[in-house]
């Protein structure tokens, strides 16, 4: 044998070493978990793997019930609209899928991906949007996540719409909202970038503020009078306002300005939409000769 091989003491891989430091086998969930914590501990594994770990084990314990958006806040398009119509929802919302329903929620015709508008500006005259919806899948609000995202995968699908023992749309679920439950929140191209402003101008009076924009600076921009005697941030203040965690899509009005949730998760508010509210017009003026003759 070669003196290369005798001296051959390559370091224990990961797997290894959790392997090493798991020899006593767990009982249960809560005995994994606190395995998991002191193998963090110990740097046997890091602060993010430990988190996805533990995210992947809440995902066979969580129902769609659980993480799925409600029926109030889903964006719908109407089969009845015309794209003229519907488009400057998409636009709004950002998202890249759509149910199209018929008389109401309840009656879920499809599911539209905003990129077949491209069809529509290629050809308007041709664009049927009926002929252009994926067929919906509908599944129950008890459904096991793991379960879900196994059928995402293996069907392709990335959304799907919820419904109760009665077979009324109750919300639907995505794909990523079942991920971000695993590796936390999913940022795409709307989201800001960390080197950003915490205050974008979108037009149209529109802004885009990360809510954890302090409120001494969101007061010096609007030149509004948020309290900032208890709170810090501007998302402080839109949880005060709720009394709640508020849900994507869902709005509060504080001090004259429209506050839209954007982006949040089950812990936190992460993105707002603010815009002005118009101010009621001033009462006109009374003229005096009319009180004179009132009072005559």
């Amino acid at each position: 044998m070669s003196q290369s091989d005798d001296s051959h003491d390559d370091k224990p891989s990961l797997m290894e070493r959790i392997s090493a430091f798991l020899v006593r086998e767990p009982e249960d969930r809560d005995q994994l978990r606190e395995m998991l914590h002191g193998a963090s501990v110990r740097q046997l594994i890091d602060a993010d793997a430990l988190a996805m770990i533990e995210g992947v084990l809440s995902v066979s314990e969580l129902t769609v019930r659980e993480i799925m958006i409600p029926r109030a806040q889903m964006d719908c398009v109407s089969i009845d609209d015309s794209p003229a119509e519907f488009i400057p929802l998409v636009l709004e919302t950002n998202h890249s899928r759509f149910p199209v329903i018929g008389e109401n929620k309840d009656d879920v015709i499809g599911i539209l991906l905003a990129k077949e508008l491209l069809k529509y500006y290629s050809d308007p005259e041709a664009f049927v949007l009926r002929d252009t919806l994926r067929p919906a899948v509908f599944v129950p609000e008890s459904k096991r996540l793991n379960v879900l995202l196994r059928d995402f995968r293996a069907n392709r699908n990335h959304i799907a719409i919820v419904v109760d023992e009665y077979g009324g749309v109750s919300g639907l679920v995505t794909i990523e909202d079942v991920l971000e439950q695993i590796v936390g929140d999913i940022e795409d191209e709307y989201d800001f970038d960390e080197s950003e402003d915490n205050i974008i101008a979108e037009g149209n009076g529109r802004f885009r503020v990360k809510a954890q924009t302090e409120v001494e600076d969101f007061n010096a921009h609007f030149g509004v009078k948020l309290d900032d005697d208890e709170i810090d941030t501007v998302g402080g203040a839109v949880l005060r306002a709720f009394g709640r965690l508020p849900k994507r899509g869902e709005t509060v009005t504080i001090d004259g300005l429209r506050f839209r949730v954007v982006r949040a998760d089950s812990r936190r508010v992460q993105l707002l939409n603010v815009e002005r509210i118009a101010a009621p017009a001033p009462p006109a003026a009374r003229d005096d000769d009319d009180d004179d003759k009132a009072s005559c």
